[in-house]
């Protein structure tokens, strides 16, 4: 089984200060896609800058040509599908079919009060983002949708000429609870998880392969519920959030075991972070290239 190898840079360098030549770079590695996270703010880059996730992909898009480029994730937590939609069908347009969008319910961080709200419970991101995968598909494959629901509605919402890419860019859905893995295995071209975050702290590596392998069976069977063959999902591993850490980024031996064992459970694509000097995503961006260019040979 092939294993695709891609990169997620955060969207905290000035565009002419780092930024443009981050994303080209990207690019001449030869990554298969690169994504930024699409928040407001993040978690200890709060207090510095930050930039935004569609205006920046955009930018991406007309500084390279072949890159796959996409959200890592997209939540309902400051987003509605009527405008998510046009955005997306523009940026898709710009770059020439070569969006993905992660979707996922959101959390409890900064993107869940900015806008004045109280945190919602997850039962309610869940619910939320039950309503809004659906309608944002509708939205990105009907020239105009009306619809009245518990939390987003649409009125006549144009859509003209849709996404380069067709039915429309694919969707992939961060998931590991049942709401989730049924709108990936009925709505997603692709699965993301990011392992079991009870095991970050205390867990070991071999219980993260054991959850993973878990969360991966009962994707398999939300897919047989609804008569789809799971094969037909990318199954993607956002790394740096299970015990290994950065680990597998210190050498390219070590990111080829990484590699090799997740791709046993039926991944088909690993995202590692662009190196960030004093942050939890500090790594040799020596070594990073290293991997970047070598590993995915060593993987064929």
């Amino acid at each position: 089984m092939s294993l695709r190898l891609s990169t997620l840079i955060l969207p905290h360098l000035r565009w002419h200060e780092g930024g443009r030549s981050t994303w080209t770079r990207a690019e001449e590695l030869g990554f298969h896609t690169a994504y930024t996270y699409d928040h407001l703010s993040w978690r200890t880059f709060r207090d510095g800058p930050w930039f935004g996730a569609v205006p920046t992909l955009t930018a991406a898009a007309t500084a390279t040509e072949r890159l796959r480029l996409g959200t890592m994730v997209t939540s309902p937590n400051f987003r509605h599908p009527v405008t998510l939609a046009k955005e997306l069908i523009s940026l898709d347009d710009i770059s020439g079919g070569r969006i993905t969008l992660g979707i996922g319910a959101g959390g409890t961080g900064f993107d869940a009060t900015a806008l004045g709200q109280e945190p919602w419970s997850p039962r309610e991101r869940a619910e939320r983002l039950g309503e809004f995968v659906p309608l944002l598909d509708r939205l990105l494959t009907e020239d105009a949708v009306s619809y009245e629901g518990d939390f987003y509605s649409a009125h006549e919402a144009r859509n003209i000429p849709g996404c380069v890419q067709r039915p429309r860019l694919p969707f992939a859905v961060a998931a590991t609870g049942p709401r989730g893995l049924r709108l990936a295995a009925r709505y997603g071209q692709a699965w993301v998880t990011t392992g079991d975050p009870k095991l970050f702290e205390t867990g070991t590596p071999e219980q993260s392969v054991a959850a993973l392998r878990g969360q991966a069976e009962k994707l398999g069977e939300a897919c047989a519920e609804i008569g789809r063959d799971v094969s037909e999902l990318d199954k993607v591993l956002l790394t740096g959030f299970t015990p290994d850490r950065q680990r597998p980024l210190e050498s390219v031996e070590a990111f080829v075991d990484f590699a090799g064992r997740h791709r046993e459970l039926g991944f088909t694509e690993i995202v590692i972070h662009w190196p960030i000097p004093d942050s939890d995503f500090a790594a040799d961006e020596k070594v990073y290239e290293r991997i970047a260019t070598e590993a995915p040979a060593l993987l064929a």
